[in-house]
């Protein structure tokens, strides 16, 4: 029984916009997706940083900051969209694009 609990913990359920219904998508699928991960262009500058830099840290920390803020931006985004009882929380890449056009500089 556990052995398939492990096998199946990666999976995560995502809505599926064709047919209605929720498929099971792995994590890291799911990371990697524009409308799950609005930080991915940050994730990928830090990796980027690091590896040309050696993984030294210290390098890098502008590149860090800037992710961090972003993850703050979107979470916050997402508490408030939950208490204002919109679905689906995270708001998709075309939303997200709209939302950040609405503000005169870039919020992160």
């Amino acid at each position: 029984m556990t052995r398939i609990r492990r096998r199946f913990s990666s999976l995560v359920g995502s809505f599926c916009t064709v047919c209605g219904q929720v498929h099971a998508m792995p994590k890291k699928l799911k990371l990697r997706d524009p409308d799950h991960n609005p930080c991915l262009t940050e994730s990928d500058a830090s990796m980027r940083c690091l590896e040309s830099n050696g993984f030294q840290q210290n390098f890098c920390q502008s590149h860090f900051i800037r992710y961090r803020n972003c993850r703050k931006f979107w979470h916050d985004v997402m508490v408030q969209r939950r208490m204002e009882g919109t679905t689906p929380d995270m708001p998709t890449a075309g939303e997200r694009a709209g939302i950040l056009h609405s503000y005169t500089d870039m919020p992160y």
